[in-house]
């Protein structure tokens, strides 16, 4: 599981820790004496709402303030203003500070490099992604070696910033790559830097991932704040499920379908799986993951969180994959099938049909032992081995549930 963070949770936990120079800030609710006496002392401030969803200046919501009063009904205005569809958990002020150039500087895992590496460019302040790559400079950075000052300071010069700002922005870069590494992050951003002709430097903007099952980030002794969020009771539960153990994945996410509930492994395979589901009339319920050889306890609570929002109101259950490697499919699908008998007992009987496809080690044992269940619980059951495209099996199950809805509807019209 990972987490995201923002520029306030950067500039209260990480700034001072690992010496990143920052602008200074002040936090809503805050008293007007305070507004007040910080303004006076930085002259101009920038309002900004404390949330993870991009393009806050898009949505107009960060503003530049000088007068006090302004600046504290701004603060409750901003931290009251849904963007893209989120709240904000509070808005804040940031001491705005000059510059001579902007800089974005971005440290991520690169899969092209095979390692960490670090991008580079002077056009900070705008996104990044329309910059041409002729004004961005990425480098490899050794996971053991790290980054030292003088590459660093080589990357900058060959972008064209030289003299005291490419020295103390180099030093910046370093502290960078310190926190990106110390931290158990998994990319980390800051857009910009604002860098001022004698040499001062402030990351003005942030935003990072953390990998939560890093023993780093678990170190950091960090309580991150709670964002408001628009996750359904389901995936707020599975959420919490998945970040208790790396053993297996428990990835979900709500489409607000009202037909199929899938259970369905392999990350590339279950959005194929969902795509014809969709494109079929399927109406999946969620989009599921469960891969990563999920032990039996551990799958049969990912199952049990998804009969206990989903079963009781789906027209099939789909359980599907395609061939697997590792993960062992007479441990999971013992999972799900005694998942679903405890289900049954608690609530009583179901009759939706049950349709699954998967291969890998211990297929057969995993198919005797669902067959079974589904057998004793008198549940109708279609399997497809691994011979099967998983878009067929998908196709399949969509044309099922459609069937069963129009039985349904001729049966109450007589």
């Amino acid at each position: 599981m990972s987490l995201k963070v923002g520029e306030l949770g950067f500039l209260k936990e990480l700034a001072s820790r690992f010496q990143i120079p920052a602008p200074d800030f002040v936090v809503e609710p805050v008293a007007q004496s305070v507004v007040k006496e910080k303004l006076e002392k930085w002259r101009s401030g920038i309002i900004k709402p404390d949330i993870l969803a991009g393009k806050r200046g898009k949505a107009g919501v960060i503003r530049t303030v000088t007068d006090y009063r302004e600046a504290v009904r701004l603060l409750k205005q901003v931290a009251a203003t849904e963007i893209s569809g989120q709240q904000p958990r509070t808005a804040y002020m940031v001491q705005s500070v000059p510059a001579d150039w902007e800089v974005f500087s971005a440290i991520t895992y690169n899969s092209r490099l095979l390692g960490p590496s670090l991008t580079v460019s002077l056009e900070g302040g705008v996104d990044i992604e329309a910059v041409d790559e002729s004004k961005k400079m990425t480098i490899p950075v050794g996971v053991f070696r790290g980054l030292n000052a003088y590459e660093a300071s080589e990357v900058l010069s060959k972008l064209g910033l030289e003299g005291r700002p490419n020295a103390t922005l180099a030093r910046c870069l370093v502290s960078q790559w310190d926190m990106f590494i110390s931290t158990g992050m998994l990319s980390c951003e800051i857009n910009p830097w604002r860098v001022t002709a004698d040499g001062q430097a402030f990351a003005c903007d942030f935003k990072a991932t953390f990998d939560q099952n890093n023993r780093k980030f678990r170190d950091l002794g960090i309580r991150w704040p709670e964002y408001p969020t628009n996750e359904t009771p389901f995936e707020e539960e599975m959420k919490a499920w998945a970040a208790s153990s790396y053993r297996g994945q428990a990835h979900v996410s709500d489409l607000g379908g009202k037909k199929i509930l899938p259970i369905l492994f392999g990350g590339g395979a279950s959005t194929i799986i969902i795509e014809t589901l969709t494109q079929l009339g399927g109406d999946p319920i969620f989009l599921s993951d469960f891969g990563g050889n999920p032990p039996y306890d551990r799958m049969k609570q990912t199952a049990a969180i998804c009969f206990k929002h989903h079963l009781a109101t789906a027209s099939l259950l789909l359980i599907l994959g395609g061939k697997a490697n590792n993960t062992r499919i007479d441990v999971t699908f013992a999972a799900i099938g005694d998942a679903l008998q405890e289900w049954v007992d608690e609530h009583g009987p179901i009759s939706i049909p049950v349709v699954v496809g998967r291969g890998g080690p211990g297929l057969v044992q995993g198919f005797a032992h669902l067959k079974e269940t589904l057998d004793n619980l008198s549940m109708p059951y279609v399997f497809f081995g691994p011979d099967t495209p998983i878009t067929m099996v998908a196709a399949y199950a969509a044309e099922l549930s459609r069937a069963g809805e129009q039985h349904d509807e001729k049966g109450d019209a007589a």
